[in-house]
Order: structure tokens, then sequence, then C-alpha cells
């Protein structure tokens, strides 16, 4: 089993949250955090651009679109293929997202009994690149709404620029009315991760969703993640 991985120090004593915790709110990232959806949303899309004659593994657009979203996904994909996004790749992505939303997706593994262990006094949001009405339907799917309320925040709703952009941290932190300092920032994300960095929250990056592979942790840990957890055990263990 792979261990937790400091980048350093921890640091400590700097957060002063509710008891048994070091920190005075947690910011979740969503798709790869809380949901297992990384890996069949790229799948999806390597499919799809693999059929329309740009051929892409999901390992390749896992690397080139994961954790982007609105324009800045688009634009990925247009520099991707070399031309404008075609409109039948919306309508495949718009009925892809309505089939999931429908059947719902897999909690991440341990993500759901954490999250439920959680002090009730903790503050805590949702940071995520994909929209409110995803976050909000998936959240119901695993039985989690009510574990954050109206603390559901959109890159591409709630702020001007998206993440790799650190301003859903800043905005998730404000909202919470905790310093992002005194923030712990989960991601899985090499795209989230590097926008959670920049905030100066505490991050950690977690690696055990379906998609992270072989070496996932280390790309963490080179973007400057204070921490790399292989599971929720071992986010418990740096929380508290």
């Amino acid at each position: 089993m792979r261990r937790v991985r400091f980048k350093g120090s921890p640091r400590s004593n700097r957060f002063p949250g509710p008891t048994g915790c070091k920190f005075a709110a947690i910011l979740f990232d969503f798709d790869g955090v809380l949901v297992d959806s990384e890996y069949a949303g790229n799948r999806q899309i390597a499919e799809w651009l693999t059929a329309a004659g740009y051929p892409t593994t999901t390992e390749e657009s896992m690397a080139r679109f994961m954790g982007l979203a609105g324009s800045d996904f688009l634009t990925a994909i247009e520099r991707w293929i070399g031309r404008p996004v075609p409109p039948e790749f919306h309508v495949a992505r718009d009925a892809e997202n309505a089939r999931v939303m429908a059947e719902g997706i897999a909690a991440v593994t341990g993500a759901v009994a954490f999250v439920r262990a959680l002090p009730a006094d903790l503050p805590r949001a949702v940071v995520s690149s994909s929209s409110t009405e995803w976050i909000r339907c998936h959240l119901g799917h695993i039985g989690v709404a009510d574990a954050f309320g109206d603390h559901v925040y959109s890159g591409r709703e709630h702020v001007a620029n998206g993440k790799p952009a650190p301003d859903l941290y800043l905005y998730g932190a404000d909202a919470l009315g905790v310093a992002i300092e005194d923030c712990a920032i989960i991601e899985d994300s090499p795209v989230g991760a590097t926008g959670a960095v920049a905030s100066g929250g505490y991050v950690i990056g977690l690696t055990v969703g379906g998609h992270c592979g072989d070496g996932h942790g280390d790309r963490l840990a080179a973007i400057g993640v204070d921490a790399v957890a292989a599971d929720f055990d071992d986010v418990a263990r740096l929380l508290g």
C-alpha cells in the first residue's frame, strides 16, 4: 500500500479547526475525489474523438483534458484535433451526461464514510469544474447532498477563471468565512492541484480514483501538493 507522502513538514499547528481536525475547513474537488467519474468520462471522450478520426487513448484524454471545463476544455480539444469542436461532439457529450445523471456514478472508495465521519461543525464545500447541476445530482445519488448544503461551487458558474486558476478555492474559502491558509483542499487532477497549490491552502493529492494509475501521485507531488494520500484513511490521518 502506498503511504502518505509529504512535500515537507505538515503545517499542523496553524489550523484552528473543530475538535479532531487541524484545519478550519475542507474544500473538496468533486470528480475523482467524491465520485469516480474521471476514467469513464475521459474514455467516452477518447472513443468519440477516435471514431471521428482523431485517434485518442483514454490516458491521452485524461492527460490533456481532465480537470478542465467550459471554454478551457473546448480550447484544449480544439488544440488536440486542430480544428473547431464539431457540433456532433456536443450532442454526444450532452447525451452521455444525461445518461450518467439519470443512472448515477459510484462514489470514490471511502468517500461517503469519510464525509459522514467529519465533525458536524467543520465547514466544508465542493469546489469543482463541473456544473452545480451535475454536482448536486451526483451528491444526491451517493447520499451526501445534505453534508454540503448550499456550499457547492462551480468553476464555470461562480468565478471568471476556473481551474487551474486559484480563484475557485479562494471563492469557496470566502463563502465558508475561513482564510484559505486555514483550509485543507482535496484534489486529484494535475489541473486542480495546480490551482489549489496556487491558492495557498494545504493541498492533499488523492490517488484512490480509478483514473489514478502508476506515477499519478508523483505527478501531483511535482506540482507541489503538501501531501499525497493513497486513500481516505490517509486523508483522515493528515487532517487529524
